[in-house]
């Protein structure tokens, strides 16, 4: 593979480079030209020049930051000027777009006087909310960073200083901290003195590590005190009293040592003169120092990491900047202080110890990561880095009283954050909090299972649910271990040593005793390894609110069971499903897209006003249209007719309800098209609420708008039960298990139906459990 050719047809095809500008605005009608522009923009000028602070108000600067770089030191490249560094400022816009949803400007500066990129910088305030110095040599770097701080109201950030030293930094911490060394005891040999390296020892001295305990090495050697040749003020700071005077001596007994230099610097004689359990991070790019597999060569009892993503332990800058700069934005930051890298430092540093998400997992291959020696920083795209990062450098910056907009609800800014990274973000954010108020009892029959068990810890530390793990005692235990899981405050039920166990197949038995079952197979039945019948009786007999299964199960080897022991409600026909599809500008509600394989006109009803219950349980206020291929009896046909019936039957039913049929989908999602051929319609706007008119367009539809029309799933939510039963998909993470737990306890608090007790409607025929 020509990876040089990839990479230039990637920037070339299409819209050429990386970048565009999308108006946030409609500009469609000349009324849309004259509020954009002239006459109607002269309104907010006038605001923002009696009021400087509106133009956070009404322009995008709160929002948007330079990327700006003189092409002096870009990458391993060296100076290659400006115009050449231009699209490795563009791919830095791309990352702050694409991972904290900031808008990026790349400024490319064709100077090589740092004066004059000061004034550059100085004279763009008005237009950015804060400016990333990129890709600038040093020590002019230090020297621009220095007087623009000096002079400047908003945040100046030099990325390739204080980035690399952050993301380091949490590193360093987390190496420390499994190698049992205290911060204020290690000495640290730095190879490199250019701007990411002083920034790296400048940081750690911050967090402990004893200025007398660092030796910086250059090109030229150790840097001590009365060097004359390659010195500067900035490495003069690091100037040590040592006898030592190349880094091969330097490195002797010496607990880290931190490249940010070139490839091969190291040796694996210098390594193996190292102290015990040595931390050895070469961060030169695209070749680290040396490799893991050299350093392997020699000790195993080092930890390493590189600046690499095809090795275990990378530091990469991503892990910061979008996230520094959206917490300092979201207060209006004067300035990106050290509290506010130290608050960053400690937040990544923490959410390595925490039970890495199964998405994340995905990203590199299925990959299992558990904090260790092969993991002590996160993954880039750990989608939870927004959230710890973002809100502990804007909680820094309030304390350090830099903030000039500080956020009053941390929780709502969360809230916030969690938007940010879609629609369906916001949505299950606002379940969770509903589940949070009033946590309910789920029992998850699968409890033995990985995901099971990490998702029971998680709706325990954040209140979600009661979880109940049915399934061996002493398997869950060691599983838990082996995880570094603390079940605690999750209560385990073994069917084989509870005392409960007799009594659920007696009633098992009662329910089923004229449906072929003795009580020696209820006995059996409640016993099998899948759990449903165990925590459907919890469920029927009131020892748990809601059941939740299938993880690794067949979806009618849950719905069976649930059926016979608890039932639909009265007065159904059948159960059916609901799927949540969110769109990044709405969401919609798709019925029934799991259960019913040709429902009747009755059937169609009941889909329909289940649906809109559901929606309005989830405080969304249903518009639900029945669809067809005909509009409002466009085509005579059997199909289409049966869905005419059953909105005659949904108004007869629920005559609040905003219904109406039949349609086509795009009429139903098209306001326009109802406007203006079909004004009699009782929808008015769009729909929210799609009811199908049988399983294979459903089921077809929800695939398809998932894989191919950018909506995120959330489902299946079955409906109709007597009791709460909910169904997990094979191939659920660890995050779905626990949105769809929230669904279940939201569910469950709408309180008590109908007394549960086992029917067959529905159990076969019409209904896709087989």
């Amino acid at each position: 593979m020509d990876k040089r050719q990839d990479a230039l047809d990637y920037h070339a095809s299409g819209r050429k480079g990386k970048i565009e500008v999308v108006s946030t605005k409609p500009c469609t009608t000349s009324r849309d030209l004259s509020l954009a522009y002239t006459p109607g923009v002269a309104a907010p000028c006038l605001e923002i020049k009696d009021n400087p602070e509106d133009a956070y108000q009404y322009t995008a600067k709160g929002n948007l930051v330079a990327v700006l770089s003189n092409g002096t030191a870009v990458l391993g490249l060296g100076n290659i000027g400006a115009l050449a560094g231009k699209p490795v400022m563009e791919g830095k816009g791309v990352l702050f777009k694409r991972f904290s949803d900031i808008d990026v400007f790349d400024i490319e500066v064709n100077t090589e006087d740092p004066e004059e990129v000061i004034k550059v910088c100085r004279l763009l305030e008005p237009t950015f909310g804060g400016i990333n110095l990129e890709d600038i040599k040093a020590p002019e770097c230090f020297h621009i960073e220095e007087e623009l701080k000096k002079c400047m109201n908003i945040p100046v950030f030099h990325d390739d200083q204080h980035g690399t030293a952050i993301i380091t930094s949490a590193a360093l911490l987390n190496a420390l901290h499994l190698v049992k060394k205290k911060i204020g005891k290690v000495r640290v040999v730095v190879n490199g003195a250019g701007a990411a390296a002083i920034a790296c020892a400048n940081l750690i001295i911050t967090l402990g590590v004893k200025r007398e305990h660092i030796t910086m090495c250059d090109s030229k050697g150790v840097i001590y005190k009365g060097r004359t040749e390659g010195m500067n003020r900035y490495k003069e700071r690091f100037a040590a009293d040592t006898p030592f005077r190349v880094l091969g001596e330097a490195v002797a007994a010496a607990d880290v040592l931190l490249g940010l230099s070139v490839k091969g610097a190291f040796s694996g004689e210098m390594i193996r003169k190292m102290a015990r359990d040595p931390i050895i991070f070469a961060m030169a790019n695209p070749d680290p120092e040396i490799t893991p597999e050299e350093v392997k060569a020699v000790r195993d009892d080092a930890i390493m990491a590189t600046g690499r993503s095809d090795y275990p332990n990378q530091v990469n800058n991503v892990l910061g900047f979008p996230f520094i700069f959206r917490g300092a934005l979201d207060v209006r930051a004067t300035a990106i202080n050290e509290e506010m890298k130290i608050a960053a430092v400690h937040a990544l540093a923490q959410l390595a110890r925490e039970d890495c998400p199964d998405s994340v997992c995905r990203a590199y291959g299925n990959v299992k990561f558990t904090f260790g020696r092969d993991y002590i920083i996160p993954k880039p795209f750990d989608p939870r880095a927004l959230l710890r990062v973002a809100p502990a450098v804007a909680g820094a910056a309030m304390d350090s009283g830099v903030a000039r907009q500080p956020i009053a609800d941390m929780e709502r800014y969360m809230e916030h954050l969690e938007a940010l990274q879609g629609k369906s973000k916001e949505i299950m954010r606002h379940i969770i909090n509903m589940a949070k108020a009033d946590p309910k009892r789920i029992v998850l029959p699968e409890g033995e299972h990985e995901k099971i068990l990490r998702a029971a810890q998680i709706m325990i530390e954040e209140g979600i649910a009661v979880p109940i793990l049915v399934g061996n005692r002493a398997a869950i235990g060691k599983k838990a271990e082996d995880l570094h899981l603390d079940l605690d405050g999750v209560s385990i039920i073994d069917p084989e040593e509870s005392p409960e166990t007799e009594r659920y197949a007696q009633v098992l038995f009662e329910l089923r005793q004229r449906k072929g079952v003795t009580l020696s197979e209820a006995r059996r039945m409640i016993r099998r390894k899948a759990g449903t019948y165990y925590g459907s009786l919890m469920v029927c007999l009131g020892d748990a609110d809601a059941l939740l299964s299938g993880i690794d199960a067949h979806y009618p080897d849950i719905i069976r069971p649930a059926l016979e022991v608890i039932g639909k409600q009265e007065g159904l026909s059948s159960v059916h499903g609901l799927y949540m599809m969110v769109f990044k500008k709405g969401i919609f509600f798709l019925a029934d897209a799991t259960v019913c394989i040709d429902p009747t006109p009755a059937e169609l009803a009941e889909t329909a006003i289940l649906a809109a219950e559901t929606a309005r349980v989830l405080e969304i206020e249903p518009r639900v249209a029945m669809l067809s291929f005909s509009n409002f009896g466009s085509v005579k046909h059997p199909h289409a007719l049966k869905v005419k019936r059953a909105v005659e039957i949904v108004k007869e039913r629920a005559p609040g309800l905003v219904v109406d049929g039949e349609m086509q989908a795009d009429t139903a999602v098209t306001p326009e098209i109802l406007a203006e051929n079909y004004p009699f319609s009782s929808l008015k706007g769009a729909a929210n609420v799609l009811i199908f008119p049988d399983l294979t367009s459903g089921n077809i539809c929800y695939k398809l708008l998932s894989r191919l029309g950018g909506a995120e799933a959330i489902g299946p939510i079955l409906m109709g039960m007597k009791r709460p039963i909910h169904v997990l998909q094979r191939g659920d993470d660890v995050a779905d298990i626990v949105n769809m737990a929230a669904i279940a306890v939201v569910d469950a608090q709408t309180g008590a139906r109908q007394e549960p007790r086992g029917s067959d409607s529905g159990a076969e025929g019409n209904v896709a459990i087989s």
